[in-house]
């Protein structure tokens, strides 16, 4: 068993789920990458990496670790690393995934046309050839063009050898040696919130062992896949039923502590729905509000909408909240208020239109709220539009971009835009971490990242599997 395992990482962003296996221990950054430049002063700040152009890496090589290439993954020569990589993590955007249907007479089929920046990274996997890959990549991905290509990278890294020949007509490079295949361990869509990540988010996620390395052994590979799955799918995890909430993130303490902090937030809304007076305003005072006892505990099992539970076991529950809120190191700090060195706790302004809009749509509604009233704003069918998190509930994802009442807004009722130390809570972002970049370009770093809390437990399954290996 290695001391310390090497890892690579691509698409690398601010490091989200670098930072993952970083706190878990065991696993050394070698080297990270991105195209833009404040998420590669982000990383570096708080990895310790220095940032460099691709082009003096390719004079450099292995010299230059660790290091955070900045610049277009296409011109890395990774022939300039020699050792051996343990890890190759990455979610390299898909978005140029396509499938071409050919017509009848041409007898063509279906067509599968790879993504440039896809192909660079099963490039990586042919030359550093590492024990074990990591993909991460949008949910959609899995269902887009009716599973064609989310079949085609699974049978890309479990065919590597024979799928060479396609992919490398668009990365232009001949490497044909030693080509090893993947076995896939894990490979589905994993909710972050049922292993504890205060927010609803949804990631696909792809985990390979390289086949000469396991593929003889049928039961050491059954028995990780099991392992891999128990812990991504949240099996075993008490944050599956009860799960983190946002007032918990931000407050600092669990749930049960939390009683005369829930009642102001909610209080301020009684009288919302007699004002708004929209068919959605009285749906919402009927099934809502008039169901809320004001005890948070109670509340909080209606919110989310648990049907079956004890004392002795909503007890546990909570004392894991506490426990996961200390590991964070968030327990006993609340954030409102608090001030960073990198300003990201700063409330933003909001326009006296926008506020007084929001302070007409409660927790978990959204613009369609006040449709029909003088705070109505275009959206419709969009339900992030002026959408408020619930106190009581994990977030709904955390975006990257976009204006337009799409910026994620607070539980508190005086309160609109939340702030980028908010989101990155909500992301699991340990306060510690400090962002560089304007507002907007940390926001986009935050919206980006895997949460730290859902890389950490990929790193999990990863060590147990290069423990096994070793």
């Amino acid at each position: 068993m290695k001391d310390e395992y090497t890892l690579v990482s691509l698409f690398s962003g601010a490091g989200g789920m670098d930072l993952g296996f970083k706190i878990e221990g065991s696993f050394k950054m070698l080297l990270a990458n991105d195209i833009l430049s404040p998420p590669a002063l982000t990383y570096a700040e708080n990895f310790g990496h220095s940032v460099i152009d691709v082009s003096e890496f390719n004079q450099k090589g292995e010299s230059s670790f660790p290091a955070y290439l900045l610049g277009d993954v296409a011109e890395i020569d990774f022939s300039t690393i020699n050792d051996e990589i343990d890890v190759i993590a990455g979610g390299p955007p898909c978005q140029d995934f396509s499938i071409v249907r050919g017509t009848e007479k041409e007898r063509q089929g279906i067509k599968v046309k790879r993504g440039r920046l896809y192909a660079h990274f099963v490039r990586a996997l042919i030359h550093l050839q590492p024990k074990v890959f990591v993909f991460e990549n949008v949910p959609g991905l899995k269902s887009a063009n009716r599973g064609t290509a989310y079949k085609t990278i699974l049978e890309d890294f479990s065919k590597l050898k024979l799928r060479w020949g396609e992919i490398k007509k668009i990365v232009g490079n001949n490497t044909d040696n030693k080509i090893k295949s993947y076995i896939i361990i894990f490979s589905g869509i994993v909710d972050s919130a049922n292993l504890g990540v205060p927010q609803r988010r949804k990631r696909l996620i792809i985990i390979g062992v390289r086949e000469d390395l396991i593929g003889g052994d049928w039961l050491k590979t059954n028995t990780i896949k099991q392992k891999a799955s128990s812990i991504l799918n949240g099996e075993n995890s008490v944050f599956k039923k009860y799960p983190l909430t946002t007032i918990e993130a931000f407050e600092g303490r669990p749930i049960p502590e939390l009683q005369s902090e829930y009642e102001e937030v909610m209080r301020e809304y009684r009288k919302v729905a007699e004002i708004v007076k929209t068919e959605k305003a009285e749906k919402w005072k009927r099934d809502i509000w008039e169901k809320l006892s004001f005890d948070i505990v109670k509340d909080y099992i209606f919110m989310n909408r648990i049907t079956e539970s004890n004392p002795r076991e909503i007890d546990e529950a909570f004392q894991q909240h506490a426990e996961l809120l200390r590991e964070l190191g968030y327990y006993g700090k609340k954030l409102e208020g608090r001030e960073f060195p990198d300003h990201s706790n700063v409330v933003p302004r909001e326009v006296k239109s926008v506020l007084d809009r929001l302070k007409m749509i409660p927790p978990d509604e959204n613009h369609e709220f006040v449709r029909g009233t003088k705070w109505e704003v275009e959206g419709r069918g969009i339900s992030l539009i002026y959408r408020r998190l619930h106190p009581l509930k994990p977030s709904y994802t955390v975006v990257a971009y976009g204006g337009g009442g799409t910026w994620g807004y607070h539980y508190r009722r005086g309160r609109g835009k939340l702030t980028n130390r908010e989101r990155a809570r909500l992301q699991t972002f340990p306060d510690s971490f400090l962002f560089k970049g304007s507002s907007a370009e940390v926001r986009a770093q935050i919206g980006e990242a895997v949460p730290p809390l859902l890389g950490r437990k990929i790193a999990q399954i990863v060590k147990t599997i290069l423990n096994e290996l070793s």
